[in-house]
């Protein structure tokens, strides 16, 4: 299967992450981490509307009542995009202050599983992963992490696959769709620099995980036992996140970076692009938090 990705023209993001597709609204919610601001993208017309948070918007999730629950850099927060009022959900707490939110996703379970990130320079496994409810309880479900990312749910939402891009592996668990209990890891892949560190994840619909190499300009694609069925280049360097979108789920949306150097950049005029390109295989549909 060959994906010929196209950028979006005049779309150029300083660290875009996070794509979602929303299908009642019909448009790409997704954010520019460190400009703090929340985008909505259009197939085929570009960014319609964007909204200023004033900090970092680090992932983004739907919501059953149409809000947005957003990721600040330690706080949670529901937004409404048709209003944009927002009050806070929850706040990290017991993690360095320098560490902040990072990739996060509703699960089947209809919570907001959200990771964190260590920004110091030399990065430690001072990381976790939490699910959040609709009470704003947040509960550690992982910890000894650098990077956490990588979230995506089977089909089925019997298994969650999870990644760690400073621990270089991706992981999968038996889940429970109803409950959110997470059984023991099985690490199923440790790519390399070179075969692209984990990044941003989507599953498609026959439960293949998709992981962005941000290191490798590519986009692996991998079964559920991490074997590798395919890489995808791309025309960026550093692409963070993939998302299956339009109303047939067929449209492959890929985020990326801009953090290079200069001569990195005039080599690579794209970085920081979303890009498009048509799959023959669909995605899966994305889940809403419940009771918020």
């Amino acid at each position: 299967m060959m994906l010929d990705f196209q950028p979006i023209g005049g779309v150029s993001l300083a660290l875009g992450e996070s794509p979602v597709w929303d299908d009642r609204r019909e448009l790409v919610f997704l954010c520019d981490i460190p400009t703090g601001r929340l985008l909505a993208l259009r197939l085929g017309e570009g960014i319609v509307r964007e909204w200023v948070l004033g900090e970092n918007v680090c992932s983004i999730g739907l919501c059953e009542s149409g809000r947005l629950v957003v990721a600040l850099t330690r706080e949670i927060i529901l937004f409404d995009p048709d209003s944009g009022l927002s009050e806070p959900l929850a706040q990290l707490e017991g993690e360095l202050e320098t560490n902040r939110f990072n990739d996060g996703k509703v699960g089947p379970d209809g919570a907001f599983w959200v990771g964190t990130t260590d920004q110091r320079a030399q990065r430690e496994a001072i990381c976790s992963l939490y699910r959040i409810g609709a009470d704003g309880r947040m509960l550690a479900k992982k910890t000894g992490l650098i990077i956490s990312n990588g979230l995506a749910w089977s089909p089925d939402g019997r298994i969650m696959y999870h990644s760690d891009s400073g621990g270089r592996w991706i992981e999968r668990h038996d889940f429970d769709p109803a409950t959110g209990a997470m059984g023991e890891e099985l690490r199923i892949a440790e790519p390399s620099e070179v075969d692209g560190r984990p990044d941003g994840a989507a599953i498609d619909c026959d439960g293949n995980y998709w992981s962005a190499g941000v290191s490798a300009g590519c986009l692996n694609h991998y079964a559920p036992d991490g074997a590798l069925i395919g890489k995808h280049p791309l025309p960026v360097p550093s692409p963070t996140m993939p998302c299956f979108c339009g109303p047939d789920l067929k449209t492959l949306l890929v985020t990326s970076h801009r953090y290079l150097s200069a001569e990195a950049l005039e080599r690579h005029p794209l970085a920081g692009s979303v890009l498009l390109a048509q799959s023959a295989v669909a995605g899966t549909p994305i889940h809403r938090m419940r009771g918020v």
